[in-house]
Parts: C-alpha cells; structure tokens; sequence
C-alpha cells in the first residue's frame, strides 16, 4: 500500500458492479435507493476506464449490467469503506 499502481507496474481490472452504492446502515438487507441510473452508471464507468488509460494504466473491463464470474489473485485481504457523501 505504500506504492501507486504505477510505481508497483500494476494493472487494473474494471468490473461493475451496482453492489458498490449499497447502504447497510438499517435492516439486514443493503439499500440500493441511492445507486445512479443505468444511463448515468455505464457513462461513469466508461469515463473511469477512458481516464485510467489515458494515465497509461493497462485496464482490462468486464461487461456492464452482465453476471460475471471474476477469478483474481488478490494480495490482501483488504477493505475499504468510501462515503460518497465525502466525494462529491
């Protein structure tokens, strides 16, 4: 965690996945009220990939709004928690 993913010679894998905006702060079950819009999300999601090439990241996507079974190797395990509320 010490080194950007350049620094480190990585690589970025893109998957979307609408479980990203779930709120889990009442009931057993995430809320998924303050998700975007199918047409706003895919625009975020393209726009991210666009910007993360044109940093010269080799970024390889899944497909958007498809079921997917994603194999990684992930060297962690690590979580983190982002409060959209504090991004924009």
């Amino acid at each position: 965690m010490n080194l950007s993913l350049a620094e480190a010679g990585g690589d970025m894998l893109v998957v979307s996945q609408f479980t990203l905006l779930g709120d889990c702060r009442k009931g057993k079950r995430p809320g998924f009220t303050r998700a975007a819009k199918p047409e706003t999300a895919i625009r975020l999601y393209k726009d991210f990939i666009e910007m993360c090439r044109n940093r010269n990241i080799r970024v390889e996507e899944g497909t958007f709004r498809a079921e997917m079974m994603v194999h990684i190797e992930n060297d962690g395990p690590v979580t983190l928690i982002l409060d959209s509320r504090k991004l924009f």
